[in-house]
């Protein structure tokens, strides 16, 4: 399994709406922090979207990862049928093997189960020829069991699940569950870790990030359990803010190049 990066190492820096900073983290600034951290991976996902990139900006992405030999994959959010179309034309032409997405746009678009497994079925023939696995990424809006079923109504090797380790914590499931129910499926795992505190007043928990490998995540217990048809991990996290975003953003650099070192022995 290769270990990579994501606009989601970054997500400060990259750009959070109302904590914008003077000048965002872009593709290229992510290709220089692979190349320093000496990852081989990283991942453009929707906060780094792929399909607002010009076609010049979009090539010359292609020949720096390539120039530094970093592979490339694509993420996106709000799985509609045109999106989805979109996502696998820009996953093929980056060179990227996988296609992860969050399926849900915020309130824009919610989907059921029957509604995403139509949706899925459709793009299945553009999939396949591609070679490109589609990878529905867990999250705090529908339970495991729910992409467990979806998988198995589309039962096709070019889908599976992109499984977050904290997700889930949004719809009361802990990571023994997403585990144990997502494990068997899982084409790409997000690695995000983060330690749960009772609050100072005892009425309630804090659930907050920390460095890869410093919080309560078992990772070398998940890693025995993922599918090894896995072939990627990506490193994602949960910077608690400084008072100046400018702050905020060293330290999330700090932390993404402590997470990597602590990785580093797990993975190729």
């Amino acid at each position: 399994m290769i270990l990579g990066i994501s606009s989601y190492t970054y997500p400060w820096a990259t750009g959070i709406p109302g904590y914008m900073p003077d000048r965002p983290m872009t593709e290229t600034d992510l290709l220089r922090e692979a190349t320093e951290l000496q990852v081989r991976l990283i991942q453009l996902a929707d906060n780094l979207p792929l399909h607002e990139m010009h076609q010049d900006r979009l090539e010359q992405l292609i020949r720096e990862a390539s120039a530094n030999g970093i592979i490339l994959e694509a993420g996106a959010r709000g799985m509609t049928e045109e999106h989805l179309h979109l996502y696998i034309k820009l996953a093929e032409k980056i060179g990227s093997p996988l296609l992860r997405f969050v399926i849900d746009d915020k309130d824009l678009f919610r989907p059921g189960t029957d509604e995403i497994v139509s949706i899925i079925n459709n793009a299945l023939h553009d999939l396949s020829s591609r070679k490109i696995v589609l990878a529905l990424e867990n999250y705090e809006r529908m339970k495991t069991e729910d992409f467990v079923q979806i998988i198995k109504k589309v039962d096709n090797e070019f889908v599976g699940i992109c499984l977050d380790t904290i997700n889930s914590f949004g719809a009361l499931e802990g990571t023994e569950t997403v585990i144990d129910r997502l494990a068997p499926f899982t084409v790409n795992l997000h690695i995000k870790d983060a330690r749960i505190s009772r609050l100072s007043h005892k009425l309630g928990f804090l659930v907050e990030g920390t460095p890869a490998g410093e919080g309560m995540l078992p990772l070398p217990w998940i890693l025995e359990r993922i599918n090894k048809r896995c072939r990627s991990a990506v490193l994602e996290q949960w910077v608690p803010p400084e008072q100046q975003i400018r702050d905020t953003i060293l330290k999330e650099a700090a932390w993404a190049r402590k997470s990597v070192e602590n990785l580093r022995k797990y993975f190729i």
